[in-house]
């Protein structure tokens, strides 16, 4: 029988988690949140996550062996009759083993959709000789945030959009004050957001520079400088990075990130 994850679980503060715990730094946000489902093995070992309409996040422990993996993922199937996932992102091959399951049961098939690197930086290095400073956005930045966003959603996720629909989120965005600019030349080129800080790590998101901008060095500046603000706070700075993309790949290495773990997000397809 699975149990209710609370918020600020002590599951999350157990060592197995924690070794895991920058790739699956999402976990904290989503179990911090009571309208968000959450469950976990009694011994602690699997840990389930979802808000209201995004994918679920799903963790096991490395210590698990692969037939008491597969017993508590059919027990997680059991427990999610009555819901409907969009899909699930976790260790590929856990992830994959439950998206199998899970579409058998609902007589449903699942896509890979994306896999992602996680990496943190202990020790970030900032570039050297790049033109401009750090800001963070304001009310007035508004418009050129809806900009960016849309830029952002194109390259990130292949949705074209309009900057009159990125308005709502521009805004929600400024008003949580983790949105930051890199100015130069008068004029805001990349932005970066800090986007939650959970215990011990502090999650960048949202990086974008325009392509008339890029080759300069001012997204590598931005976020190298956020990291070295968590980093004062007592944060260890995060990100995520589409694994098909080489080139931010290539940027966050350079500023001091290193590899922690990949994931992957599958998709499910109802075939009615």
């Amino acid at each position: 029988m699975l149990m209710k994850l609370m918020p600020q679980d002590e599951v999350l503060c157990q060592e197995d988690f924690i070794q895991d715990e920058v790739s699956y730094n999402l976990i904290h946000l989503l179990a911090g949140s009571p309208q968000n489902l959450g469950l976990k093995s009694p011994d602690g070992r699997m840990i389930f996550a979802q808000s209201p309409r995004g994918n679920a996040w799903l963790w096991i422990s490395r210590k698990v062996s692969g037939d008491r993996r597969q017993h508590l993922l059919q027990a997680l199937v059991g427990e999610l009759k009555e819901v409907t996932l969009p899909g699930v992102t976790g260790e590929p091959d856990v992830a994959e083993r439950f998206a199998s399951c899970y579409a058998k049961e609902r007589r449903e098939t699942y896509r890979h959709h994306m896999t992602m690197e996680s990496y943190h930086a202990p020790a970030v290095k900032p570039p050297h000789f790049v033109e401009g400073d750090i800001r963070q956005a304001a009310v007035e930045d508004t418009q050129q945030v809806a900009q960016f966003l849309v830029g952002f959603s194109e390259d990130a996720y292949g949705v074209r959009a309009n900057a009159a629909s990125q308005i709502e989120t521009a805004q929600r965005l400024i008003q949580q004050g983790g949105l930051n600019l890199w100015i130069a030349g008068g004029k805001a080129v990349s932005m970066a957001n800090v986007a939650h800080r959970s215990p011990r790590h502090g999650r960048i998101n949202a990086v974008y520079t325009p392509r008339a901008e890029r080759k300069k060095g001012y997204a590598g500046a931005l976020v190298a400088e956020l990291g070295l603000r968590l980093l004062q706070d007592g944060l260890v700075p995060m990100l995520y990075a589409d694994q098909a993309n080489p080139v931010s790949n290539r940027l966050y290495q350079h500023i001091g990130f290193s590899r922690c773990g990949t994931i992957s997000d599958f998709k499910f397809v109802n075939n009615e």
